[in-house]
């Protein structure tokens, strides 16, 4: 009984493993596409469209959180201890900590800014000329705002403590934190709350509007084909499926941590699993942006 134990998490740890180096390779070659498929128009001479500079920050984002952890955790899979320094510890974990602030910043106004171009009429018309001005210094303020409001918890990481335990537990893996576990982590959370709550909001109007529209033209017969749907609907569906897929792949990694800030519980497959899930959002979101994006057959040929 005991030997099937083993077997069982030694074949855990190595599909969470397999899991985390796949998600680093094909995750950091996916958003270095996504950079250059919306640095594109700006390389040729062309103007960056609103929605192609937040994508562009939103890629920057996503690789640093797919170095920032994938890096130290794969050398540390290889080295078999955790070899950063406390310096090395405050560096990766603000890092990772920026990265995904940004990542949420940048979705957040991704989903409003499409919102805006949504609205019909007049205020459309006034609105299109403030949000075309609107996203570049949007995600220069998310930039700023992730990195002062990690500051605190950068300065309250250190190294691994090393108590002596088996691999099954935190301690010669990941570095330790003395951040308080009640009242300012929740303080701390309230921005990631502020944002999924706008892209929540942003996306029900853009559901709603949607749905208006539809019965407002479902009277009219339209040839079916692949491209009867227009550019607005398309890239409204796309940014409505990232913002289903963050929210998804953050409640989940929110349980883990929780469960594991809560009750303690340093084994390494919870650990590994958290990990696993932080980077599913910036590893999808690339592909579902290139392959929903109109303008991929131009970018391969």
């Amino acid at each position: 009984m005991t030997f099937q134990k083993h077997v069982l998490r030694a074949t855990g740890e190595v599909a969470l493993k397999t899991t985390f180096l796949v998600q680093i390779g094909f995750g950091t070659l996916a958003n270095v596409t996504l950079f250059f498929h919306n640095v594109s128009p700006v390389l040729c001479g062309h103007k960056q469209r609103p929605t192609h500079v937040v994508l562009t920050h939103m890629a920057l984002a996503n690789l640093l959180a797919l170095l920032s952890y994938g890096i130290p955790h794969t050398m540390a899979f290889f080295l078999l201890s955790n070899f950063l320094s406390s310096l090395g510890c405050k560096a990766v974990y603000y890092t990772q900590r920026l990265a995904r602030s940004c990542t949420l910043c940048c979705t957040c106004v991704l989903s409003n800014c499409q919102f805006f171009t949504l609205i019909p009429g007049r205020v459309q018309r006034m609105m299109l000329r403030r949000v075309s001005k609107v996203p570049g210094p949007s995600c220069c303020v998310c930039w700023v705002f992730a990195a002062l409001t990690n500051t605190y918890i950068a300065l309250k990481v250190t190294a691994a403590q090393n108590t002596g335990n088996d691999t099954d537990t935190q301690g010669r893996w990941f570095c330790s934190s003395s951040i308080p576990r009640t009242g300012i982590g929740i303080v701390l959370s309230c921005p990631d709350g502020i944002f999924i709550g706008l892209m929540v909001w942003a996306s029900g109007s853009m559901v709603s509007l949607l749905h208006r529209h539809h019965q407002r033209v479902q009277h009219i017969h339209t040839p079916k084909g692949p491209h009867s749907c227009p550019p607005e609907t398309r890239a409204t569906h796309t940014i409505l499926m990232l913002v289903v897929t963050f929210v998804i792949f953050y409640t989940m990694n929110l349980v883990f941590t929780f469960y594991i800030t809560v009750f303690l519980d340093l084994q390494l497959w919870l650990i590994q699993t958290c990990n696993v899930l932080a980077l599913c959002f910036p590893t999808v979101s690339p592909f579902l942006l290139i392959f929903r994006d109109p303008r991929t057959p131009q970018f391969c040929s």
